[in-house]
């Protein structure tokens, strides 16, 4: 196993910010991402609509996660241009979360750690 730290960035943001967060991540050298639409909701819970004259209350607000596995060394650059782009200083903006990797495998070659990012 290849000794270099690895870590996982994930990332709840707000479906418009994809685009910018994945031509920003691109930039700092992340080579690859997995992109998935999520539903979900915080501290405020869902939001109010009004729907034809009725109120409704949406409990699932729909997000966009992504997810990167990058060197240690990366970590904080790449936290640093997610919160750069996606915020909109607005309540909902999202959540970043940062957890250790133990191993990466390449499936096709069986390279392992940082070489098979």
């Amino acid at each position: 196993m290849d000794s270099t730290e690895m870590l996982k960035v994930e990332a709840i943001i707000r479906p418009f910010a994809l685009d910018d967060v994945k031509e920003r991540l691109t930039e700092v050298g992340v080579g690859g991402m997995t992109v998935s639409e999520v539903r979900g909701f915080g501290r405020t819970g869902g939001k109010r609509e009004v729907h034809r004259g009725s109120a409704y209350v949406i409990d699932f607000v729909p997000k966009i996660k992504i997810e990167v596995v990058v060197p240690a060394r990366l970590v904080e650059e790449v936290v640093q241009a997610i919160r750069e782009v996606a915020a909109s200083d607005r309540i909902g903006d999202g959540k970043i979360f940062v957890i250790p990797v133990l191993d990466a495998i390449r499936v096709r070659t069986g390279e392992r750690g940082e070489s098979a990012l």
